[in-house]
């Protein structure tokens, strides 16, 4: 068939940009209009004319706002970390990470990025600035109106960093515990020909149809009387998962492993089996075979399976706002907590502010990641 009998028609072309495009800003309008918000002070954040809402003319007057050198160079810094984050380190990664230590390499790099922009963006920057724009002229005037006091409220005076820390922990254990299992599991489904195998899968998927709060009310009365039934292995110290940020893990696994199995098998049924037998041949085991052959073959559905994983146990609100105490919040139940006690325009600032916070580590994620992501989703969704 000839490439002109498959190009699309010019109408079919503008109809599927327009609602591209359509989709596009639907979807991208709320995340850069409350960013907006969050840097504004509360007169210019909730006006009604929407361009004082984007150039903060009442912030600009308190002597908070960004010049026009400092306009470009905030956007020359984030251009650049995008592009070592999307190329530069995962290339580095893959050149200077050992066999089977790719994941160190992964942890190494994301770190590294994520530092290395911190310390530009919100130290040399601003010291670069603070010498440059007295001598520029009108480069070196504010336009913009822009302040931070909003999230410096959010993060240290309200204690939100917390909330973070305890979402950090929350997330790594549910994706260490269900890549883990996960991995082992889907694996043995997928070079297993016994029918058992797909009995299981089938039990595991209504599992994970069951809505979370049957699980959680079933794991309540377990968590609350944990104390007493581990004091005869325990003693005194015992402790109560209720309340816990293991109490939540071991719920979000219980929900995310069936999702979990089932993702990572049908990724390792697109692995020839030809190369476990090859690896045998060559003297390893089966668990060396699946370390040493599969798995570096495995590292995009891994990644693409873990994203998910993540995002579960990231944005979950209703098993961690049923199962942990204020002093172990996470931070999307907090945020709603903070919508629903703020009164004034401030606290609502404040409190847009921090959601805007818990978007940034999905950026740097989706922007690390992009390639491993697609190439995932791509050998999940076709079976040659």
């Amino acid at each position: 068939m000839s490439s002109r009998a498959l190009r699309q028609p010019l109408s079919l072309k503008l109809t599927s940009a327009t609602f591209l495009t359509i989709w596009c800003v639907i979807a991208a309008f709320p995340i850069f209009w409350i960013a907006v918000m969050s840097f504004k002070t509360p007169v210019d954040a909730f006006d009604a004319n929407a361009l004082n809402v984007i150039f903060g003319p009442a912030t600009l007057a308190k002597g908070n706002g960004l010049s026009v050198l400092a306009i470009l160079l905030g956007l020359a810094v984030l251009w650049g970390t995008f592009k070592v984050a999307s190329k530069t380190m995962p290339n580095m990664v893959r050149s200077y990470s050992k066999p089977g230590l790719q994941w160190l390499g992964w942890l190494v790099g994301c770190a590294a990025v994520a530092i290395g922009f911190l310390l530009v963006f919100f130290a040399i920057l601003p010291m670069v600035l603070s010498v440059l724009n007295p001598v520029l002229g009108p480069l070196g005037q504010d336009v913009l109106g822009l302040t931070t006091e909003h999230y410096k409220t959010v993060w240290i005076d309200r204690g939100f960093s917390n909330n973070f820390q305890n979402s950090l922990l929350v997330t790594a254990g549910v994706v260490s515990v269900s890549l883990t299992v996960g991995t082992l599991a889907g694996y043995g489904l997928a070079r297993s020909g016994s029918n058992l195998a797909f009995w299981i899968l089938i039990i595991a998927l209504v599992f994970r149809a069951l809505p979370h709060s049957v699980l959680v009310a079933g794991y309540l009365p377990v968590f609350i009387s944990s104390a007493e039934w581990l004091s005869p292995i325990l003693g005194d110290n015992a402790p109560t998962l209720y309340g816990k940020p293991w109490a939540v893990i071991a719920v979000l696994v219980a929900i995310n492993q069936p999702f979990t199995i089932w993702m990572l098998r049908s990724f390792f049924q697109n692995i020839p089996a030809d190369l476990d037998e090859a690896a045998r041949v060559d003297g390893c085991s089966h668990f060396q075979a699946f370390r040493r052959v599969i798995m570096p073959v495995m590292w995009p559905g891994v990644i693409t399976t873990g994203l998910f994983s993540f995002l579960l146990g990231y944005n979950d609100f209703l098993v961690t706002s049923l199962l942990l105490d204020a002093q172990n919040q996470t931070m999307v139940p907090a945020i709603a907590g903070m919508f629903n006690r703020e009164t004034t325009t401030t606290d609502q600032v404040v409190a847009v502010a921090a959601a805007v916070s818990i978007t940034a580590p999905l950026f740097l994620l989706v922007m690390v990641f992009q390639r491993q992501i697609v190439s995932g989703l791509t050998a999940g969704a076709v079976k040659g």
